[in-house]
């Protein structure tokens, strides 16, 4: 096959054999593994997978350190998470990329070295999708010429053009249950505040992206907005349920939506403690 696979982990020897077998079809599976103290290497070892560890630092360095220094067998890689999976049409539509390039009839001047692609959301045992949408996940590139920023929900920075795949993979966000969820978002939201700081420093309002080509530049720009709103979760449940159609996820799209706004207030709230100099508002 002609597209090698990254697998970011830490302790996850519970979701990573399903993410293993939704990669039969590959011969290059990286496990670039956060020194786990359960399992999480045996189990990939077991599948075939190479696995490479460094120290987790933040999402936006660790990332891109496994890029730039892990060898791949081949010039595209995809990037999957543990607690999710590949699909069939996904896979076929990378494994075309990848060949058209293999082939020569596409390259770096009038072809995209990176694509943005959709995921499916699932939350008690259903796909949430208006609550939690396909989104613009970039996870299909070439690793010389991205580089990703931000310690959490990284932003990437591609030396050539982007593009966007059609297919989608399956996300199951709340697999280790939803106290998991909490602990880990309660660990985000200390790195958002942190870039919520920073972005109002350094990231002015550009109201000219909105109405960009780019249907992600205008999501990022949406985002850099919405951290100078006030009233920042009620804002959110409002454009998440209402704007976004999460009523009709039934109960799992209430439910979610009101623990994005919990997470968001989380983030509000860290924001406010570090301006104060909190300095317990880092642990």
């Amino acid at each position: 096959m002609s597209v090698s696979v990254m697998i970011m982990t830490l302790n996850e020897e519970a979701n990573l054999p399903g993410a293993l077998r939704s990669l039969s079809w590959c011969d290059d599976v990286v496990v670039f593994d956060s020194y786990s103290s359960d399992k999480t290497a045996e189990v990939a070892e077991e599948f075939g997978a190479r696995v490479v560890k460094r120290k987790f630092d933040s999402f936006g360095p660790h990332q891109t350190w496994g890029l730039k220094n892990i060898e791949y067998k081949h010039r595209w890689v995809f990037m999957l998470d543990a607690d999710e999976r590949m699909t069939d049409s996904l896979r076929e539509e990378l494994e075309s990329v990848a060949a058209k390039w293999e082939s020569g009839e596409h390259n770096e001047q009038d072809h995209p070295v990176a694509y943005y692609c959709g995921r499916r959301n699932f939350f008690m045992g259903k796909w949430i999708k208006h609550s939690m949408g396909p989104g613009n996940n970039m996870r299909f590139f070439q690793p010389p010429l991205i580089r990703f920023e931000r310690e959490v929900h990284q932003i990437p920075i591609v030396d050539g053009s982007i593009g966007y795949l059609d297919g989608m993979f399956d996300h199951y966000n709340f697999s280790k249950g939803i106290g998991e969820w909490f602990d880990r978002h309660n660990r985000y939201a200390t790195m958002e505040s942190h870039e919520t700081i920073r972005a109002l420093k350094e990231n002015p309002v550009r109201f000219g992206n909105l109405f960009s080509k780019d249907r992600n530049t205008r999501r990022l720009e949406m985002k850099n907005i919405s951290f100078r709103l006030p009233f920042r979760p009620y804002f959110k449940f409002v454009y998440m349920y209402l704007l976004k159609f999460g009523f009709l996820d039934g109960r799992a799209g209430l439910t979610y939506c009101t623990i994005q706004s919990i997470y968001e207030y989380i983030i509000v709230l860290k924001v406010r403690e570090i301006r104060r100099g909190g300095e317990h508002a880092d642990g």
